[in-house]
């Protein structure tokens, strides 16, 4: 297999490392931009790639509505059909099947459903959702998992995890990839009983990395940090670790102190598109009136592209006038944030200074910069 991780140094329980793929290579602790269509909103591959976008995420649920499985497939796969040259990882598209389908059946087959998009009757099952994970030629696949709601009753999520479990076996039987990944999902809500009882299964079935799900659900931050304080450390010490859909730059620095390597989150775009811009300082509201006239960059600190070229004052105005411009170059810098935010956590690894680092960041960081 081509799939690879190695733990280069590491700073209490977080991690330096670096996963191989067929695809390249990806420098964790990393965040990946999330293209679910196939597209991360307004940004093109090539500006993803000078912004340093290691890997991104695409989700199978959506890509099989449209355009189609099969049509990526006969197009050379993901990576040819959307000119990506880098890792991509898919979600099964499960949260998406019990967020947004019409009318679902959950069985121990799968899950039966009807398309919000059309109407049409689906069914989604675990060899199914390997089967196009395969086709479309992605780097790390994921199980397909119930995603347990919030909040819910210690038996309910039990019932809702060992079907999880079930499924995790039948898709590591029918994954057949000799080049690629396919990662283990551990559910089991809030509850640390459930979570070690699904971290156990994974387990016996030796996936290539684990991920924990269900978590930014609806849960507070003190119970998604006290799951993901509980359940890191007893993950897998020489594969990759995962947290599904999270978060915050705030969020993510926590998280990689407790051992976690990888992050996703449509955070960053959707919050530029809302005019809500990281800095070093916080978040900026660009849509305040106090930026019509600013001559300054968004972050005087920052490098990326947007904060190179253009003011507040323009960002503003293309925000008021609804230009498609202003989502672009804040979706950019919000990016850009990102990704240099792992960048630095890596060298506080290499360096032994995480905490002195994340001290200073979360003692900065303002949640609404006035000026």
């Amino acid at each position: 297999m081509s799939f690879t991780f190695s733990i280069i140094s590491s700073d209490e329980n977080a991690r330096r490392g670096e996963i191989t793929t067929h695809h390249g290579k990806i420098q964790t602790p990393a965040f990946m931009p999330v293209g679910t269509y196939g597209a991360v909103k307004a940004i093109s591959p090539q500006v993803l790639e000078e912004i340093g976008a290691d890997v991104i995420l695409s989700n199978t649920y959506h890509l099989m509505e449209r355009p189609g499985i099969e049509t990526i497939k006969q197009l050379g796969g993901i990576h040819n059909f959307m000119g990506w040259t880098r890792p991509l990882l898919t979600d099964s598209g499960g949260y998406q099947v019990f967020s947004l389908a019409k009318k679902r059946k959950i069985s121990e087959k799968g899950v039966d459903f009807f398309s919000p998009l059309n109407g049409n009757q689906l069914h989604l099952s675990p060899e199914t959702c390997m089967q196009h994970q395969m086709d479309l030629g992605v780097d790390i696949a994921m199980v397909l998992d119930e995603c347990t709601p919030y909040p819910v009753e210690h038996q309910i999520a039990k019932d809702s995890m060992e079907l999880s479990m079930r499924w995790a076996s039948r898709c590591r039987d029918s994954f057949l990839s000799e080049k690629n990944a396919l990662f283990g999902i551990i559910q089991g809500g809030v509850y640390q009983d459930l979570r070690e009882e699904s971290l156990s299964c994974l387990i016996k079935s030796e996936f290539e990395g684990y991920a924990i799900g269900g978590l930014s659900v609806g849960e507070t931050k003190e119970e998604m940090n006290a799951v993901v304080a509980y359940i890191s450390p007893k993950m897998p010490q020489e594969k990759p670790r995962y947290l599904m859909g999270v978060g915050t730059p705030l969020d993510i620095i926590h998280s990689v102190q407790q051992g976690i390597d990888l992050f996703d989150c449509v955070l960053p775009t959707r919050n530029a598109r809302n005019g809500y811009l990281f800095t070093s300082k916080g978040v900026v509201k660009i849509r305040n009136s106090h930026n019509r006239i600013y001559e300054g960059p968004i972050d005087d600190a920052c490098l990326c592209y947007t904060c190179r070229n253009f003011s507040r004052s323009y960002l503003h105005h293309l925000d008021k006038t609804k230009e498609m411009l202003g989502s672009t170059l804040n979706s950019i810098h919000n990016l850009f944030f990102y990704i240099e935010l792992m960048s630095n956590i890596r060298l506080a690894i290499e360096e032994g200074k995480l905490k002195i680092f994340a001290e200073k960041f979360f003692k900065n960081w303002d949640n609404d910069i006035n000026s």
